[in-house]
Formats: C-alpha cells, structure tokens, sequence
C-alpha cells in the first residue's frame, strides 16, 4: 500500500501541475480583442514562490522548470530564460524555507518582493545584452507591482482553499500538516 505521506506529496505536485496548466490555458483564451491596460499578475510565480516556501517537497526543480519552460514556447518568450531564472529565484527561496519558517508575513513577503525584483531584472538584463526587443519598462514594472500585491492572496487561497500548511504547523485535528 501506498505511505499517505507520500499520496499527499504526489497529489500535491499534481495539482501544482494542473494549476500551471489551467492559468496558462486562461491566459492564452482570447477574451478580449482591445490591448491590456493594465497588465495582469503573474500568479504562476506567485504560486511557485508561495508553495516552495511553504513545502519545498511538493514543487520540485524539474516540475518548475517544465512549467515555465512551456510557458515560455506558449508566451513566445526566448526559450528557457525566464524558466532558468525562475528556477534560480524558487532554489534561492527553497534553501530558505527552514528559516522563514519563523519569520512573521510581512519577512516573507519582503524576502519574496526581492527576489522577485532580482528576477525581474536579471531577466531584462540578459535580454538587454542579446538585444532583445522588451516590453516598456513602466509596463513590466506595472506587472512587477501587480504580482507583489497579488502574492498575499496567492498565499491566502494555497492556505485556506487548498490546505498547503508548511510542516510545522498544526492542523484542526492536533496533528502536523
């Protein structure tokens, strides 16, 4: 018979997985025919982040990189750069995650706001150097904002919704989760 531990861990990548898909599938939906305004979060990020800080175990290198890579064929974005930046940025956060355990929120979302402002940049900066066409900068730093300010929520739902609880907390029935 299967360890429950290990269901649990499993399940858990799975629906990291399908939540990938399902948000880059909305994203790709042509809803509307009128340019964007205002630039979206990106929740896949803010997933990533969330969850590696929370349990490391249930988003490993390789699904993250999976994730983003077809994110980046789908996106028409240069191949495995921002996949390869993302991955850096969550193994950074990862060596991390014992420490933060600690910490209160607001450490968290900081520790989180600068990574994500590391990533940001060093992808900008590698696509400078090969001479890449960007979008403007006022427009990814309008996305950058949008993403910080969405991480809290992200946090909110993988905790209420979808039960991730970092191991050291204790769940409804007194036992770890």
């Amino acid at each position: 018979m299967i360890d429950p531990v290990t269901t649990r861990r499993w399940s858990y990548r799975a629906l990291f997985v399908a939540l990938a898909a399902a948000l880059l599938f909305v994203r790709l939906l042509p809803l509307s025919t009128l340019p964007a305004h205002i630039p979206g979060p990106d929740l896949m990020l803010c997933i990533t982040c969330a969850w590696v800080l929370r349990r490391p175990d249930f988003v490993p290198a390789l699904a993250i990189v999976a994730v983003f890579l077809i994110e980046d064929m789908l996106a028409m974005r240069p191949p495995g750069l921002w996949a390869l930046v993302v991955l850096l940025g969550s193994e950074f956060l990862r060596d991390r995650a014992g420490a933060m355990r600690g910490l209160p929120f607001l450490a968290e979302w900081a520790t989180v706001t600068a990574v994500m402002a590391i990533m940001l940049l060093a992808n900008r900066l590698v696509l400078a150097l090969v001479v890449v066409p960007q979008t403007g900068l006022g427009l990814t730093l309008l996305q950058f904002v949008i993403t910080v300010l969405a991480y809290p929520l992200v946090v909110a739902v993988s905790h209420l919704a979808l039960g991730l609880r970092a191991p050291s907390e204790i769940d409804g029935m007194g036992s770890r989760a």
